[in-house]
C-alpha cells in the first residue's frame, strides 16, 4: 500500500508540474529559503566535473564547448530562478522556449534541481566519452541524491527533482532546434568551401597538422542568446593593415614581428604565458572558452560566494562563452585571412615553425581554422567583462588552473583584474606564432563588446 501511495504521489506531482507550465510564477507566495541560502557547492562539483570530462571528449573544443556552457548555464539559471528574488527569467527573449513554472505556495530544495539540471545536461552531451568519466558523472549525481534526499522531506525532494528534470528537458529541447550548434562535435569539418576562395587575396589555406579543411565552417550561423545577427562579425581586419605581401608593408611586417618574436628559444616568460593560457592539449587540458569557467569557478570558492551568485556567474559567463563561439567563427570565415606561418613561409622564411607543440603528439602545430579574430582574445575578453561585472573591475586574483603541471609551465600567475588575464591570454596567442598581433587586438575589444551584450539582457527585476 505504501508503495502504491508513493506512486501515486509521484504521478500527481508530475502532472501539476506539467500543468503548472501556464502558470506564472509568484515568488512571494513560494515556502522555499532562497537560492543565495545555500553554499555554491553543487555549482562547483559540477563545473569541476565538466572540466575533467570535456577534455576527453573529441571534437568539443573550442566551439561545442563554448555552446553547450550557454545552454547548461541558462538551464540552471531558469531552473531556481523563482528562488532569486531580485533576479528574472530571460526566457521571453528566446522564441520557442517555454520554462515550466515552480508550484505556487510549495516548497523547493533547490541544490536538487541544480543536482538533476546538470546531470541530465551532462549525461547527453557525452555519450562518446570513455566510460569511466560517464561513470564519475553517475556518481557525482547519485552522491548528492543521497546526501539531498536525507535533507529535505520526502515529497519536496520529489517535487525539486521532478522540477530541475523537467526545465532540463525543455531547455534541451529547444537547444536541440538548432541544427547548427546541437551535436556540433559530430560535424565539425561540415560546410568547408575553403577551395572556392583561394583567388581572394591573403586567403586561408589549411594548416598542419589539420585535415585538409577548417575546423566549424558554419559555427556563426548557430542561434545566439545574447548578440544581434549585426553583431556576429567584428571589424575588418584592414582597420589594422591591409593584405599586402610587399616587404615594408603593414601586413608584412606584422607577419615579421611574429617571426622575430617566435626564436627557437623564447624567454621564460614568454614561454610560461604562452603555455600557461595555451589549453590547445586534447586529453591534458580543458578547451580555451572551458578555461573561463574553471576562472570563474576559482572565484566562487575563493570568495565564498553563495550558490546564488555562482548560478548567475555561470550562466552569464556560459552565455558570453556561447556567442563569442559564434561570432569569432562567422567573423574567421567572413574574413577568410592567413594564418602566420603561411604567409611568413611563403613571403619571409619557408623554414620557420611555430611554437604550439602537444607535449604528448605533434609539434608546431596551428590550428586549422582562419586567423582573424583570436578566439582566445574573444572567449577571455567577453569572459572578462562578465565577470567584472559581478565582481568588479579590479578584483584580483591567482589563477590556479594548470598547478603543478609538469608536461608545460602550470604555475600560477596572478593578477589585478580579470581584463589583465583577458590581455595576457590574448597576448600568449603571438608569441607561440599563432596569430598576429591585430588578431589579438580585435579578438580583445570585440570579445568585450560581446560581454557587453550579455551584461545588458534583462537579468534583474
Amino acid at each position: 500500500m505504501r508503495n502504491l501511495l508513493t506512486l501515486i504521489s509521484a504521478i500527481v506531482l508530475t502532472s501539476l508540474i506539467v500543468s503548472s507550465c501556464k502558470k506564472d510564477i509568484i515568488d512571494t507566495d513560494l515556502k522555499s529559503v532562497p537560492v543565495s541560502d545555500y553554499k555554491n557547492t553543487i555549482v562547483h562539483d559540477w563545473n569541476d566535473m565538466w572540466l575533467k570530462v570535456e577534455r576527453h571528449a573529441e571534437g568539443y573544443a573550442p566551439c561545442p564547448a563554448a555552446n553547450a556552457l550557454g545552454y547548461i548555464g541558462l538551464a540552471n539559471y531558469e531552473a531556481v530562478v523563482a528562488g532569486m528574488p531580485d533576479f528574472k527569467s530571460i526566457a521571453p527573449l528566446y522564441t520557442g522556449l517555454q520554462i515550466p513554472q515552480v508550484l505556487e505556495n510549495q516548497e523547493y530544495h533547490w541544490p536538487s534541481v541544480i543536482n538533476e539540471v546538470n546531470y541530465y545536461f551532462y549525461i547527453r552531451l557525452f555519450p562518446e566519452v570513455d566510460g569511466k568519466y560517464l561513470d564519475d558523472i553517475r556518481a557525482l549525481f547519485t552522491r548528492y541524491e543521497n546526501e539531498f534526499s536525507k535533507e529535505v522531506d520526502s515529497e519536496v525532494y520529489l517535487r525539486s527533482k521532478l522540477h530541475g528534470e523537467a526545465v532540463a528537458k525543455a531547455v534541451w529541447d529547444w537547444y536541440k532546434t538548432d541544427s547548427e550548434s546541437f551535436e556540433g562535435y559530430k560535424k565539425v569539418f561540415d560546410g568547408n568551401t575553403w577551395q572556392d576562395r583561394l583567388n581572394e587575396p591573403g586567403a586561408w589555406v589549411p594548416t598542419f597538422p589539420g585535415p585538409g579543411e577548417g575546423k566549424y565552417p558554419r559555427w556563426g550561423e548557430a542561434r545566439a542568446l545574447a548578440i544581434t545577427e549585426d553583431q556576429k562579425i567584428c571589424k575588418p581586419y584592414t582597420n589594422y593593415a591591409k593584405y599586402s605581401e610587399e616587404e615594408g608593408s603593414i601586413f608584412y611586417n606584422a607577419a615579421k614581428d611574429v617571426k622575430y618574436l617566435n626564436i627557437n628559444s623564447l624567454s621564460y616568460n614568454d614561454q610560461w604565458i604562452a603555455e600557461f593560457w595555451s589549453d590547445d592539449l586534447v586529453h591534458i587540458t580543458f578547451s580555451p572558452p572551458s578555461r573561463w569557467l574553471a576562472v570563474a569557478d576559482q572565484v566562487y570558492v575563493k570568495d565564498n560566494v553563495n550558490l546564488e551568485t555562482a548560478v548567475y556567474g555561470n550562466a552569464k559567463v556560459g552565455i558570453a562563452l556561447h556567442d563569442a563561439a559564434i561570432g569569432a567563427w562567422k567573423s574567421k570565415y567572413y574574413y577568410n585571412l592567413v594564418r602566420p606561418v603561411t604567409y611568413i613561409n611563403k613571403f619571409i622564411d619557408p623554414a620557420w615553425e611555430t611554437n604550439l607543440s602537444h607535449p604528448t603528439g605533434d609539434r608546431n602545430i596551428t590550428p586549422s581554422f582562419p586567423t582573424y579574430p583570436s578566439g582566445h582574445a574573444t572567449f577571455s575578453s567577453a569572459s572578462a567583462e562578465v565577470l567584472s561585472d559581478i565582481f568588479g573591475y579590479a578584483h584580483s586574483m591567482t589563477d590556479n588552473c594548470h598547478k603543478d603541471r609538469t608536461e608545460f609551465i602550470g604555475t600560477p600567475r596572478s593578477y589585478n583584474s580579470f581584463y589583465e588575464m583577458a590581455e595576457e591570454n590574448a597576448y600568449s596567442r603571438v608569441p607561440l606564432g599563432v596569430h598576429y598581433d591585430f588578431d589579438a587586438i580585435e579578438g580583445r575589444q570585440y570579445g568585450q563588446r560581446i560581454g557587453q551584450a550579455v551584461n545588458r539582457l534583462p537579468w534583474k527585476k
